[in-house]
């Protein structure tokens, strides 16, 4: 059978009617279950996700707005549709605490949204028969499934960049088919899904999708399509909705969240501004995040390329959009190698890409040799999909164990008042910690004898280290359980009454709703108010000499807050 009635046939022999949705409704039936399933049963570990954590946390139980604080110096370096669409799924539910649950239902939305729009597009572009194996080749993806699982902007930018990709496709399809009105609609669509993935990773998101539409239509030399891809009206809202997040940090003064999200998290990172990996780096997760399938994903790539189908007038189109989808395999591939920094998440999104070819090389170029080739694939598919349903959540719990900082972090927080100074000494990125926390904990640098008052929370191996040059801290908890034991001091018995603790109260505590700072009673100075109910207080700064000259009472030891 040739390709061209191999094209017929594939869309005659496809489900019809009732079946259609019933296999359509079963697949996203299953992302949600591999997606949703003991989603929450790990704590957070990482920092890379308690990062996000943090900011989140702030954005729904504080009220933290575009530029949310995280409880110490950290800026939210991220654009923000994976934090909004978390705050909106939270505030739709009617949810008002972070959990490791709701931190990540987004993303496992995001995934889910894509497997059924990928299964529209190849039904569309592919054929019924093809439909369903792009689906199941996504959900047997184990790094799809693990990212989807993930309370990270990665899935978010995944999902823009495929729908930018779908948008493409069909405004060329309409295009060739001289259907204006059509084409109109998913240029729009197009330029929407490009500003989103500005939003949702910075302008990479944007980047590849256009790299990959311009690469194609030079090779095809389709200058009419290259004219048309923009109209004034869709590259106005890619530019306003790309740019909307960077031009409101300029009007509020956040000149700091620009420099660090292009200068470090963008350019930076592309050019070795925080390190560098051997080019040969994505060898090993782009062959085998997701063995066989990853093993396969090129095959079905070059094959593509090479156009060995015989361009049929009915499967012309077919192959020109699996040559499209390819070419934004080998930009993406491209374009991460030569970047300096590298990481096994960049590389999120080809899978839908991947998905897409597998299912055309299956049905188009292997399917009318070897007959048995479909049922072997969808079999190993369902294969892939029954590990990732029981691994997945094993490997993050198990990964996770002893690291979890949670049942510390509530021990912690029953012995420290809401309003009471608690600082954090000793630890590389405490922001894990800090998302239990769930309060103000800034690190402090320098001498631990010199801690302002209040309470620190020091490793505790850091402590062992440097009890004896502590004489004034007293340890009130720990060590605590898990792979990194921490203690709990405190410094001073009185110190809520000491001179400048209303002043590192005041600096380093954030408040959501009414009532004062730590201390009251007798003695040294009153205790700092509370800010109006509702307010976030922006810290004051800490004066040289807060109480006279000289500076009498410690109030600038010789220690460092971040």
């Amino acid at each position: 059978m040739n390709p061209s009635n191999h094209s017929h046939a594939n869309r005659a022999a496809g489900f019809t009617g009732v079946a259609r949705w019933l296999v359509a409704g079963a697949i996203a039936a299953a992302a949600l279950a591999l997606t949703l399933n003991r989603l929450g049963a790990a704590d957070i570990c990482s920092n890379d996700e308690a990062v996000e954590g943090l900011f989140v946390q702030q954005m729904v139980e504080h009220g933290g707005g575009l530029f949310p604080p995280a409880g110490w110096r950290r800026v939210m370096f991220k654009p923000p549709l994976f934090h909004l669409t978390a705050l909106g799924i939270d505030r739709l539910l009617g949810i008002h605490k972070v959990t490791a649950f709701n931190l990540r239902l987004a993303a496992a939305l995001y995934a889910t949204a894509s497997v059924v729009l990928l299964v529209y597009f190849t039904y569309k572009i592919y054929g019924p028969r093809a439909a369903p194996l792009a689906g199941l080749a996504l959900l047997g993806s184990y790094q799809y499934i693990n990212q989807a699982r993930f309370g990270r902007v990665d899935m978010t930018l995944a999902f823009c960049e495929a729908a930018a990709l779908v948008s493409f496709v069909f405004w060329l399809r309409d295009l060739r088919a001289r259907n204006e009105a059509n084409a109109a609609a998913w240029r729009y669509l197009f330029a929407l899904a490009l500003g989103l993935g500005v939003l949702a990773k910075g302008p990479v998101g944007a980047i590849l999708p256009l790299l990959a539409a311009a690469v194609f239509l030079v090779v095809n030399r389709d200058w009419d399509a290259a004219q048309r891809l923009f109209s004034p009206g869709s590259a106005a809202v890619a530019i306003a909705l790309a740019s909307s997040w960077y031009a409101a940090c300029f009007a509020a003064g956040r000149h700091d969240v620009v420099r660090l999200q292009l200068g470090s998290e963008n350019f930076g990172r592309f050019f070795g501004a925080l390190g560098a990996m051997p080019p040969w780096y994505y060898l090993t997760p782009l062959l085998l995040n997701s063995a066989p399938l990853s093993l396969l994903a090129p095959i079905a790539a070059a094959s593509a390329v090479a156009g060995g189908a015989r361009r049929r007038a009915n499967s012309e189109f077919a192959l020109d959009a699996a040559r499209f989808l390819a070419i934004f395999w080998i930009a993406t591939v491209v374009f991460f190698t030569l970047a300096a920094y590298k990481r096994r998440n960049y590389l999120l999104p080809l899978w839908p890409a991947n998905a897409a070819l597998l299912a055309w090389w299956i049905e188009y170029r292997i399917a009318p040799r070897w007959r048995i080739a479909r049922p072997a694939f969808i079999a190993l598919c369902a294969v892939l999909m029954a590990v990732n349903l029981l691994i997945v959540p094993y490997r993050e719990e198990k990964s996770c164990g002893a690291g979890s900082f949670r049942a510390a972090a509530a021990d912690i927080n029953r012995i420290v008042g809401a309003g009471e100074p608690l600082f954090i000494y000793g630890m590389g990125d405490p922001a894990a910690l800090l998302f239990y926390l769930d309060r103000s904990a800034p690190l402090i640098h320098g001498e631990l004898a010199d801690a302002p008052p209040g309470y620190v929370i020091v490793p505790a191996a850091v402590w062992k280290v440097r009890r004896d040059e502590a004489l004034g801290l007293e340890p009130v908890l720990g060590p605590t359980s898990g792979e990194e034991p921490l203690i709990l001091l405190r410094h001073g018995k009185a110190y809520a009454l000491a001179p400048c603790a209303n002043i590192w109260a005041a600096r380093t505590h954030s408040y959501k709703g009414g009532g004062g700072g730590g201390g009251g009673g007798g003695g040294g100075g009153a205790a700092a108010p509370g800010p109006a109910p509702g307010k976030l207080l922006r810290p004051p700064p800490i004066p040289a000499n807060p109480i006279g000259p000289g500076g009498s009472g410690g109030c600038v030891p010789r220690i460092t807050v971040s």
